[in-house]
């Protein structure tokens, strides 16, 4: 891709959505601190001109809704101006959550590949086993975040572990449900031909099964990791944590600071972001290794 088909299909469509985003979000923020500046302005007495009541309403310092350079300034402030070490530090947090997200997404790949094995292997499990773990789906993770803390602290399991349960609670099943796709993808023909060779399941499920699952793996792991950061975050707010996102939110809530509120979230976004894009990077580098076709 040379770079004005990169500026063109890339950068011109994500920058339009970008500035689109921007003026929306102006707006909303103008909309719903206008009222409380105006009622503020009256109480006080003062009559201001058109530009300065605009100023004021998008530098209040505890906004209904912060405008977009509020949160950037929070964000730089929170980042570039702090050590990363520090409790004030975003990267602090992000750090914490994604610890969280990392164990959570690795236990929940594993049991997914180990489940879509047993499912394409196993008929019973095929038809007894797979509905229950959709079924499971439709639970919200806001329900059953709480009783696995509660539950977890009660025998004394605390810290990541409990945060990493509920993140491979949300990232075990798009594996589960891409890999049963991907071990099911290989053509008829080429299944006979292994049986042809004598193969056993064994070896055809590595020699055929496995490579023929790769892309779909890797097209799952990216829904999954997204899912495991979010466990991550709903799995820091019953806890009262006192580092991640999560609490950040918390924390950002009990005292009203939506501009922290945003920075957490747009912090998370970020973070997000990365967890996808490294996924997606290895998936090319193992699908070209293998001779896949990539764009």
């Amino acid at each position: 891709m040379n770079e004005s088909s990169f500026i063109k299909d890339r950068l011109v469509p994500v920058g339009s959505i970008l500035l689109v985003i921007l003026i929306a979000w102006y707006f909303a923020a103008y909309s719903m601190n206008a009222p409380f500046q105006r009622d503020f302005d009256r109480r006080a007495g003062e009559t201001r001109t058109a530009t300065e009541f605009l100023m004021k309403t998008m530098s209040q310092p505890k906004p209904t809704m912060p405008a977009p350079h509020q949160v950037a300034s929070n964000l730089w402030k929170n980042t570039l101006t702090v050590k990363p070490w520090s409790k004030r530090s975003l990267v602090y947090h992000s750090w914490i959550t994604l610890s969280a997200t990392l164990l959570g997404f690795a236990m929940g790949t594993a049991l997914g590949v180990v489940i879509a094995i047993g499912i394409v292997h196993i008929p019973a499990l095929d038809r007894s086993f797979l509905p229950w773990i959709i079924a499971s789906q439709t639970i919200p993770i806001l329900a059953i975040a709480p009783m696995i803390i509660v539950l977890l602290s009660a025998i004394g399991v605390t810290g990541l572990l409990p945060k990493a349960l509920i993140s491979t609670y949300l990232s075990f099943f798009p594996v589960a449900v891409g890999m049963v796709k991907g071990l099911r993808s290989p053509d008829v023909l080429h299944l006979d031909l292994m049986r042809t060779y004598s193969a056993n399941k064994l070896q055809t499920l590595w020699k055929l099964r496995i490579p023929a699952s790769v892309p779909f793996f890797f097209t799952s792991m990216k829904v999954a990791i997204a899912a495991s950061l979010i466990g991550a975050i709903v799995g820091e707010l019953p806890t009262g944590a006192v580092a991640g996102i999560g609490s950040k939110l918390l924390a950002g809530s009990y005292y009203s600071q939506t501009v922290d509120i945003f920075a957490a979230l747009i912090a998370g976004s970020v973070v997000a972001i990365l967890l996808v894009t490294a996924v997606d990077v290895v998936g090319r580098f193992v699908n070209a290794r293998m001779g896949a076709k990539t764009q």
